[in-house]
């Protein structure tokens, strides 16, 4: 059975018994359609043409419009469906994890989550403050076809303090509460981490992420099998390993003498750095590279650091999984960038950026299909016997991209879909347009 099948026959058990929550199954299924197939925008009402041109389904605007800002989609359920539905997501015996926040910006007032955030990746054209939505996402890391991906597993939206002290955001009647970044990204770990018990969890972040903020709570809710890999800034304070020293009265110490700082120790570390063969950023690379185990106060436990070193710069990598190799390391650290090429994939080639929704529910329903359709479309490459043809082949690349698998999802929803009948009675099925649809595009 095709995967689109399994997903929908899946969902179908999720929707209420009813004739209404039928249609809003059937609903939901053809807005995930009209997602995937790239021929336009993911603006509601670019959707809602799509479906009646595409699929033979007419819809009434006001009804599709309320659809959309529906509060009784079961996107808890929907989303642990799909966590399920990813095959074999463990990477060498672990879930790895990467965390991060981004930016959504947008214009005009009154839309929901919208604040004004500092950008500190913005260019010398673009205003440092824009008007945007923050949201902390969490993705799963899993080579697919020998590549990298991200699968976005769950999101939340972050709101300062300052911007809900007065109570005026408001979610169906309730003020929304603050949670800081730290607090939410635990949440989201938390959820993913239920769905694989006694899995052993290693989350990949930034040096922002990756401090005891996040660490200690992760570690009494999840328990030992907890890990954290990140960088570490190069003013981190080293210790060394704790000796043993018997009959001496007092506590046994917690921390050697001081190394240094990560930037002291990069230049005392560089003569015993090793030459190592990895696959990292698409190829196979030298990277020259020095360890030592250490003790880290903001994390108060043993680290393993790993110093990564290149012509005249270096970065410093620090993980709690002491059984983490170098190798293991500096690939799993290189392998979080496609984190930040999976919001690109949200935003841009999905169309998550292009919503004009300002309702809470709505703005929240339109960003949950769009990561869902980037999840399908990589959970449908996973199934794939073998990776696409990519269209767009260089000396530098020759990886396939997520649009060549969007390209042969959106043929696989020409020729049966997800599987379900959802269009009109006696109307002829679009099938034949899609796929001319797609020739055009190709």
């Amino acid at each position: 059975m095709s995967i689109l099948r399994t997903l929908a026959r899946d969902f179908q058990f999720l929707f209420p018994l009813t004739e209404h929550g039928n249609e809003r199954f059937h609903w939901f299924v053809l807005t995930l359609q009209a997602i995937l197939v790239p021929v336009t925008a993911s603006r509601t009402s670019s959707l809602l043409r799509s479906i009646a041109t595409l699929f033979g389904v007419t819809i009434a605007q006001g009804r599709y419009y309320t659809f959309m800002a529906s509060a009784k989609l079961p996107w808890d359920a929907l989303w642990e469906t799909l966590w399920r539905a990813i095959p074999s997501p463990l990477t060498e015996g672990r879930l790895l994890l990467a965390l991060d926040d981004s930016i959504n910006p947008k214009t005009g007032r009154h839309i929901f989550a919208c604040q004004r955030t500092f950008d500190h990746a913005a260019k010398t054209n673009q205003t440092r403050w824009p008007w945007a939505q923050t949201i902390v996402t969490l993705g799963l890391l899993l080579p697919i076809h020998e590549r990298w991906c991200c699968v976005p597993l769950a999101f939340a939206f972050y709101l300062r303090r300052t911007l809900l002290r007065a109570g005026c955001v408001r979610v169906r009647g309730k003020a929304v509460r603050f949670a800081d970044k730290l607090t939410q990204a635990q949440g989201l770990i938390k959820r993913v981490a239920r769905c694989f018990p006694q899995t052993p969890v290693l989350v990949v972040c930034d040096s922002w992420f990756g401090n005891n903020g996040l660490f200690k709570p992760l570690r009494a809710s999840l328990g030992e099998h907890a890990h954290l890999l990140s960088r570490l800034r190069s003013n981190t304070v080293l210790y060394a390993l704790p000796t043993s020293s018997p009959g001496k009265a007092g506590r046994p110490r917690k921390y050697g003498p001081r190394l240094g700082n990560a930037a002291d120790l990069a230049a005392r570390m560089r003569p015993q750095a090793h030459a190592y063969t990895l696959h990292v950023y698409g190829a196979l690379r030298e990277v020259l590279a020095a360890e030592q185990v250490v003790m880290l106060r903001t994390l108060r436990c043993p680290v393993r650091v790993v110093w990564v070193y290149r012509k005249t710069q270096w970065v410093a990598l620090m993980t709690t999984d002491l059984t983490l190799s170098v190798e293991q390391i500096v690939e799993y650290y290189a392998a979080r960038w496609k984190i930040e090429a999976g919001f690109r994939e949200i935003k841009q080639e999905i169309g998550s950026s292009d919503t004009q929704t300002r309702n809470p529910d709505a703005v929240t329903n339109h960003l949950h299909f769009c990561m869902a359709a980037t999840a399908i479309t990589w959970i449908y490459a996973a199934h794939l016997k073998q990776a696409p043809i990519r269209r767009y082949a260089s000396d530098n690349t020759n990886e396939y991209a997520f649009a060549d698998v969007r390209r042969a999802l959106a043929k696989e929803i020409g020729r049966e879909g997800f599987g379900i009948v959802c269009r009109d009675p006696g109307k002829p099925d679009n099938k034949s347009l899609i796929s001319v649809i797609m020739r055009l595009v190709a």
